[in-house]
């Protein structure tokens, strides 16, 4: 028995618990009670889930945002007020033949 929370499970009673236990009482009856050990699963399920609707919220912003961006070019451009080219050249440069 290396822990005091196995002397505890042994049966054995550590002496600050033994001055505080009053004159006359049956040792046999007495019971020591332990404190739950600390669960982390609540904080780690919590911050999970705090984390994937952040997530979740910052992505649908993204799309909002784009859809948004896209109507008022399309908007701008409808009426004249703005042009908008996307240029996509070739990664590859070709060889003129001889």
């Amino acid at each position: 028995m290396q822990l005091p929370e196995d002397q505890i499970r042994a049966g054995h009673i550590p002496a600050d618990l033994y001055r505080q236990i009053p004159p006359g009482t049956d040792m046999r009856r007495v019971v020591i009670v332990h404190e739950a050990p600390r669960s982390y699963k609540g904080p780690i399920v919590l911050t999970l889930v705090v984390l994937t609707g952040s997530v979740a919220v910052l992505l649908v912003i993204a799309f909002v945002v784009q859809v948004v961006a896209g109507a008022a070019i399309g908007v701008l451009s409808a009426t004249g007020g703005l042009s908008y080219t996307i240029n996509r050249t070739s990664k590859h440069k070709t060889r003129k033949r001889k």
